[in-house]
C-alpha cells in the first residue's frame, strides 16, 4: 500500500509560495457517490492534488470526500475551474464552489475556457481580487493559446500561474511548452492518454525496458518535462499504478524518442 514515501516522490511546482504537486487526481466525469469514494481512495493511496470544475457537477461529492478524509486540509491541493459563461458572476461562482467543496479557499482557480474565444480580462481581474481576499491561493487558465495569455498580461500585468490543457506525447509541442516556461507558467496536462497511441512501438519499448505500463511511461514523461499531470481512474489498482510513475526515471534518449511522437516531429 503506498504511503508517505509515494507522496514524497511526487515533484512539486512553486506557485508563489504554494507548492502544487505535479501528479494529481482528476475527477471528470465521475459524480455522486462514485466521485466521493474514488477521491477518498485516491487520497488514501497518496494523491494530494484533486482536480475538479464547476462544469463537472461533482464539487459537492468531492467536498464530501474532503470532509471524510483523514488527510489534513493543509496537505491537500484543490483545483477548480470557472465556466466561460460565468463572466460577470465570477465571485458568485467561486462562492458556490467553496460551499460545495466545504472549504474556505481553493488552492488553484482556473478560467476553464477562453470566454467567447477572448482572453477574459474582466474575469482575470476578478480572479486576482479573489486571490487578494484569500479565497484562492493561485489563479490560472485552461485551454489558452500563447496569444490569449499574452493578451491577459498586456491588459493586467500578470501572467497565469498555470495553463491546463490536453497534453500527452501526441500533443507535444516544444515551442508551446517553451513559451509557457519563458513566461513562468506551469503547463498542466489533462487527459494525457487521450491523444496517445498506447500501442506505439516507442512507448511499448520504453515500458518493457522498465518493466512498467505504457500509462506509467506517459505520466513519467510529463513529470520529466516538469508538466503537472492529472490522471483519473475509479479503480484503486490503477490509481496506485499511475502514482508509482513518480518513481520512474526515463533516460534522456527515451524522453527524446517520446517527444518525437508529437505532431509534425
Amino acid at each position: 500500500m503506498p504511503g508517505q514515501s509515494e507522496v514524497d516522490r511526487v515533484p512539486v511546482a512553486d506557485l508563489g509560495g504554494r507548492a502544487m504537486p505535479l501528479l494529481g487526481y482528476g475527477t471528470h466525469p465521475m459524480r455522486g457517490g462514485q466521485a466521493t469514494e474514488a477521491v477518498l481512495a485516491a487520497l488514501e493511496v497518496g494523491y494530494r492534488l484533486v482536480d475538479t470544475a464547476t462544469r463537472y457537477r461533482n464539487e459537492e461529492a468531492i467536498g464530501a470526500a474532503l470532509a471524510q478524509t483523514a488527510v489534513p486540509r493543509g496537505e491537500l491541493f484543490v483545483t477548480t475551474k470557472m465556466p466561460p459563461d460565468c463572466v460577470g458572476i465570477e465571485r458568485r461562482t467561486l462562492e458556490e464552489s467553496l460551499t460545495a467543496l466545504g472549504t474556505d479557499h481553493v488552492d488553484l482557480w482556473l478560467i476553464h475556457w477562453p470566454p467567447g474565444g477572448y482572453p477574459g480580462v474582466t474575469s482575470w481581474r476578478a480572479f486576482a481580487q479573489a486571490r487578494e481576499e484569500g479565497l484562492v491561493r493561485a489563479i490560472g487558465v485552461s485551454n489558452y493559446s500563447i496569444e490569449l495569455i499574452d493578451a491577459l498580461y498586456e491588459a493586467t500585468g500578470e501572467y497565469p500561474a498555470v495553463n491546463q490543457r490536453q497534453w500527452g506525447p501526441g500533443d507535444y509541442d516544444a515551442g508551446y511548452a517553451g513559451a509557457l516556461a519563458a513566461r513562468g507558467i506551469v503547463l498542466s496536462a489533462h487527459s494525457p492518454l487521450r491523444s496517445t497511441d498506447l500501442n506505439d512501438p516507442v512507448l511499448v519499448s520504453v515500458a518493457q525496458a522498465h518493466g512498467r505500463s505504457v500509462h506509467e511511461v506517459v505520466v513519467a514523461w510529463n513529470l520529466h518535462h516538469g508538466v503537472a499531470v492529472t490522471v483519473k481512474s475509479a479503480h484503486r489498482d490503477r490509481m496506485v499504478r499511475n502514482l508509482s510513475a513518480a518513481g520512474l526515471t526515463l533516460t534522456e534518449e527515451e524522453v527524446a524518442a517520446i517527444d518525437r511522437l508529437g505532431a509534425g516531429l
